[in-house]
């Protein structure tokens, strides 16, 4: 999700928060994994149920585009970022 959010920030999420376009969510993809991804739209699941497209703010990042996840599969909208705190500096690795 970078340059959103990177390795380490810690989130506050809502799991009763309504999905919405452009928000950040966390959700189950088919394959087991829980990521941080950003609702893109909502469309029909090949299941014939509603579905979110999701994608990560960085586009060459690998799996940055996934194939649609049930609605039922977005476990939460991400509120904030907690830590670091919003507006501090991050040092970078190097």
């Amino acid at each position: 999700m970078e340059p959103t959010l990177v390795e380490g920030d810690r989130v506050l999420v809502r799991y009763d928060g309504r999905v919405e376009p452009g928000r950040v969510v966390v959700a189950r993809f088919p394959d087991g994994v829980v990521a941080v991804k950003r609702a893109l739209h909502e469309e029909v699941h090949h299941s014939g149920a509603p579905a979110w497209l999701l994608a990560s703010d960085n586009a060459g990042a690998a799996g940055a585009r996934r194939a649609p996840v049930r609605a039922s599969e977005v476990l939460a909208v991400v509120v904030l970022r907690v830590w670091p705190r919003p507006g501090r500096v991050r040092r970078t690795r190097v």
